[in-house]
């Protein structure tokens, strides 16, 4: 069981097993967050605490913010039949991220 949260600890999750990798996105977004994406379906993360959606105009995916601290958590998809879901791995412990291989999506030149 590997736990993540945010800055505050007001949003705690609970995720059933250490990635193998992370996603390093430079798109507009995923850049100015500064994330490392986690891969999950949607069953496998548990997230309690409080949570603020941000949903760019158009697009198919919500990012959830702590309510307090503002720490981006998680992204969920629009759509509900996606069973995915990505986890900012910088929330969980640094020696859990070490352990996972790097992948660069260049997206920013899609």
């Amino acid at each position: 069981m590997i736990e993540a949260s945010c800055d505050c600890g007001a949003v705690r999750m609970e995720i059933d097993e250490p990635p193998r990798w992370v996603t390093d996105c430079n798109c507009g977004i995923c850049r100015r967050y500064g994330a490392l994406w986690a891969y999950y379906p949607l069953a496998k993360v548990r997230v309690t605490g409080p949570t603020t959606v941000y949903q760019r105009r158009g697009r198919a995916l919500e990012f959830h913010h702590c309510s307090v601290c503002g720490c981006v958590m998680h992204w969920s998809p629009v759509d509900k039949t996606n069973d995915r879901m990505g986890v900012n791995a910088r929330m969980m412990a640094p020696e859990i991220v070490a352990a996972a291989s790097v992948d660069l999506c260049d997206a920013a030149s899609w």
